[in-house]
């Protein structure tokens, strides 16, 4: 078949697409990710069963490649050589944006060498979504999964915790239920927002301080999308001057040295000597 005219028909350029796919209600993919699912020559997918759902629904009959953790190094050379024939190539996750805590940065980098066309399919996010409802700063960091072990996770947190903003992690039910103490460990001034189900029917978010998670019994399975708050910002700011306290100022200004009465009054309490200082001048200077 000629090369070209092929390429009309498609009117899609040649080169690997990283299309979104929904993380749950499969009404939310994009009018433009079916048209390049439809007109791929091939669809690399994590795990077929999954992504046949999508197909069904909206008729896509492209030709599937399995492409998960496990073969993700085996299949390379082949797919860059697919690419090499000039053919339209599609990359797609079981749920949301490829590459993002997803198998796929290996083959970017190779059709980076390569100089292969990439091309981004915009559309669902578990990550935004979750952070779009969150009410926290639009200032985030994103972690993805939890580390396997204790050790790791403790490494990490040490760091990531002096982030003020909002932190987004991919994490199990199991394991979640299993990590609470060491989030409040390194969270515990922060709030969490638990999303469940997102997008799907039975979707929901539950939101709490960290330091009451322990307390809290929440039915929880499969994959959950955690965002923590910003640091909350402690004002030290010091009780205000009281009523007592200003009336014994008032009765001391004549008789006693600005400094003498700062330390009279600072005597036992939480109030900085500036405060007592400048109310001290604000009444000498009514005089």
């Amino acid at each position: 078949m000629n090369l070209q005219t092929d390429l009309e028909k498609n009117n899609l350029k040649h080169g690997l697409y990283i299309v979104s796919t929904p993380i749950g209600n499969l009404e939310d993919v994009t009018i433009r990710a079916l048209e390049v699912l439809r007109k791929s020559d091939y669809i690399l997918c994590e795990d077929t069963r999954v992504s046949k759902k999508l197909f069904a629904k909206y008729k896509i009959k492209s030709k599937l490649i399995s492409n998960h953790k496990f073969n993700e190094n085996k299949n390379v050379k082949k797919v860059v050589d697919i690419l090499k024939l000039n053919k339209i190539v599609s990359l797609i996750s079981d749920a949301g944006t490829p590459t993002i805590s997803d198998p796929g940065n290996i083959l970017i980098k190779e059709c980076i060498n390569n100089k292969i066309n990439l091309i981004p399919i915009p559309g669902p996010s578990a990550s935004i979504t979750a952070l779009s409802i969150s009410g926290f700063s639009n200032k985030f960091y994103f972690y993805g999964f939890f580390p396997e072990n204790n050790s790791e996770i403790n490494k990490s947190f040490e760091v990531i915790s002096k982030i003020n903003g909002s932190i987004v992690f991919f994490i199990s039910a199991k394991k979640f239920n299993r990590s609470i103490n060491i989030i409040q460990k390194y969270f515990s001034d922060r709030k969490i927002l638990i999303c469940k189900e997102i997008t799907k029917y039975y979707e929901e978010y539950f939101r709490f301080n960290v330091n009451e998670l322990d307390q809290k019994d929440i039915n929880l399975k499969g994959e959950i999308t955690l965002v923590l708050s910003e640091k909350k910002i402690t004002n030290k700011t010091s009780n205000n001057l009281n009523e007592s306290d200003k009336i014994k100022i008032r009765k001391l200004i004549k008789k006693l040295s600005i400094k003498e009465i700062v330390d009279l009054i600072k005597d036992g309490k939480d109030i900085p000597k500036k405060d007592i200082y400048n109310y001290c001048l604000k009444v000498k200077n009514e005089k």
